[in-house]
């Protein structure tokens, strides 16, 4: 089984920030220990671990853009994320699910991932952390999070 930073936070995500009954965040040691016990290895979950801190504490990109600018993708940005996802950044853009600075923050945390087959479900999730990690988006997050499960359900009918 070939696990990659993506999976670990995924599980981090589903178990602990997703986890509304148990508030209490355990130490970052009790955490990795049970995602090596899970079958996860050390580098990626090191790496998991330092994407979250960039996440949490990066700072946010200079925005010197016009109200109605588009954004151009650089040819890595391209590479990573294919036109599905682009027009998805489009879509909840101008939906008011993203603004400029959370749309160049996924952008950011997308291109820090470094699986080779990232894809539109995999940049929703992204999505999903960076919202829930900016404080006054929870109304953004929760539309956001009632879009990913209600396809994650109709795909399995």
């Amino acid at each position: 089984m070939k696990e990659n930073v993506f999976d670990v936070l995924m599980y981090l995500f589903e178990n602990y920030y997703m986890d509304e009954e148990n508030p209490v965040t355990p130490d970052r040691e009790s955490v990795q220990q049970e995602l090596h016990n899970a079958g996860f290895p050390a580098p990626e979950i090191e790496q998991a671990f330092n994407w979250l801190e960039d996440l949490a504490t990066g700072t946010p990109p200079p925005m010197m853009q016009a109200e109605h600018s588009l954004r151009l993708f650089s040819r890595q940005e391209t590479v990573r994320l294919d036109t599905e996802c682009q027009g998805l950044l489009l879509f909840l853009e101008q939906m008011g699910v993203l603004n400029p600075v959370s749309r160049e923050r996924v952008i950011d945390r997308a291109m820090a991932l470094e699986n080779d087959d990232f894809d539109i479900d995999q940049l929703k999730w992204v999505v999903l952390m960076v919202l829930f990690n900016q404080p006054g988006e929870e109304a953004a997050y929760t539309w956001l999070e009632d879009m990913v499960f209600e396809n994650m359900t109709n795909s399995l009918h």
